[in-house]
């Protein structure tokens, strides 16, 4: 008799996952689950340089950055979807992984550090409500395990978003 081969997700993806759903379930409130799950990515990766999260403001027409953790504060608070690498994810409700930012002309430069960024969408009932936003130093920094991790953590974010 044959078993399915089922692909496992690496031990630290599965370790920092179960540290997420109990920060979250821990957490006092909303806002305050999404600091800590912010600050359990940045914490479990050291790749992970930068970590934020942005809403989608109740027009409907920019992302407005909530929590984030990193070496310093952007200064890209606010970003009109459909701008940017942060506005593409957006506007198309897909992740984005970009192995060089400084090759893609859709970045907007936080800090001169950054090499790769990935941009995972926070969908509710169909419409994307907010984003993950994560810079690396390092080039190609991100890869599959990290898009399927952060589509995975970004559905656990979508029942804590900020109602209007």
């Amino acid at each position: 008799m044959s078993h399915p081969v089922v692909e496992e997700r690496p031990v630290a993806h599965g370790d920092a996952m179960n540290v997420v759903r109990q920060a979250i379930a821990e957490a006092p409130g909303p806002e305050a689950a999404v600091q800590r799950a912010v600050e359990e990515l940045h914490e479990r990766f050291p790749h992970y340089d930068w970590v934020g999260i942005y809403w989608v403001d109740a027009n409907r027409t920019d992302l407005v950055l909530g929590p984030w953790i990193g070496p310093e504060a952007t200064e890209h608070t606010r970003i009109p979807i459909g701008t940017g690498i942060c506005g593409a994810a957006a506007a198309s409700g897909q992740t984005q992984l970009v192995d060089d930012v400084n090759a893609d002309p859709r970045y907007l430069a936080c800090f001169a550090s950054t090499r790769s960024e990935i941009v995972v969408p926070i969908l509710a009932e169909g419409l994307v409500v907010g984003e993950i936003d994560i810079d690396a130093t390092d080039p190609a920094a991100f890869d599959e395990t990290d898009r399927i991790f952060l589509e995975e953590i970004a559905a656990l974010l979508a029942p804590l978003r900020p109602r209007p």
